[in-house]
């Protein structure tokens, strides 16, 4: 009677921890965070959103967003239309998050690596804005890496707070694997994309200021990260497989054009003396946001889309 009793307890508690993670998935169809011309590329049998603004005849610009487990093109919600005044603006939704496609992949720093690239040369010479480990794949894109592709050439290159280890390195499998699983592991991101998960890591890394992300915003970062498969991605974010082995500081270097780093004083999590580091190592133009963490972008966007047109025109005269 008594395992009779824990057998039916055990299965009503895998029942109850499945309706939940089914309760709490978001159903609906996701709009675009950004005002633009939405569209799909093709890649590798995925369909990868993006965002469009801006005259095509004007020179190319990429935005590259930044890899959480909340990520998405919505990143560049506040300098996009400013932006697209005079560049031709493009914002995508890297595979596994937002609009994109979602496939249960185990996701990898290569995979990112290899879409930055394959997704920048579809333009003639772009310019690149890109945040965080994104910011890393698209330096690698430029890069001849001595294959039989050179690298794309860029227009220019602004990095927000870049960097190669957003995770533990050397990479734990086991913390991938167990935030894959499809219960345990649904109901732990659920944990880490709740809306009070997400309001913590928003003050404690990414803003400044905590009243700087409206709760309309809140609502689209949980609704980005509660869509099928929306764990998959960040479970290799989390667990340290999306960091690249890349040399940044040597692949700023040897950019044609001028590079540009932006950072905020007051970041922790990747801190201003990582960024003074990388600039001098690189020969790097940096650009320090008072009163900004990771997402100066955000909270300061008319100086960051100076910074921004500063960076694009020492491009174009170096």
């Amino acid at each position: 009677m008594r395992l009779r009793n824990l057998v039916g307890s055990a299965l009503l508690g895998v029942g109850a921890l499945a309706a939940l993670n089914t309760g709490l998935r978001y159903e609906g169809e996701l709009e675009s965070p950004l005002d633009g011309d939405d569209g799909s590329v093709r890649w590798r049998g995925m369909e990868v959103a993006y965002t469009e603004a801006g005259s095509p005849d004007d020179p190319d610009l990429v935005l590259l967003h930044g890899i959480n487990a909340a990520g998405s093109s919505g990143e560049w919600r506040e300098v996009f239309d400013a932006l697209a005044a005079d560049y031709h603006v493009v914002a995508p939704d890297l595979p596994g998050y937002g609009r994109s496609d979602r496939p249960p992949l185990r996701y990898s720093a290569a995979l990112y690596e290899d879409f930055v690239r394959d997704f920048l040369d579809r333009f003639d010479e772009p310019a690149v804005v890109a945040s965080s480990l994104s910011a890393a794949y698209a330096a690698r894109a430029a890069v001849d890496d001595g294959s039989s592709d050179d690298g794309v050439t860029l227009r220019g290159f602004v990095g927000v707070c870049p960097t190669t280890v957003a995770g533990p390195s050397p990479p734990k499998p086991w913390l991938r694997e167990l935030i894959r699983s499809p219960l345990v592991g649904a109901a732990l991101f659920n944990l880490i994309a709740s809306k009070p998960s997400i309001r913590y890591f928003n003050a404690d890394h990414g803003y400044d200021d905590p009243t700087s992300p409206s709760e309309e915003w809140i609502d689209y970062e949980w609704r980005t990260a509660h869509v099928e498969n929306a764990r998959f991605a960040p479970a290799s974010f989390i667990s340290g497989y999306l960091n690249s082995d890349l040399d940044l500081a040597a692949a700023l270097a040897e950019l044609d054009v001028p590079p540009t780093i932006v950072w905020g004083r007051e970041a922790e999590v990747s801190p201003l003396a990582d960024g003074r580091e990388l600039a001098d190592a690189s020969d790097a133009r940096l650009v320090v946001f008072d009163r900004a963490k990771l997402l100066p972008h955000v909270e300061h966007p008319d100086r960051f889309v100076e910074t921004v047109e500063e960076t694009l025109v020492a491009g174009v005269t170096a």
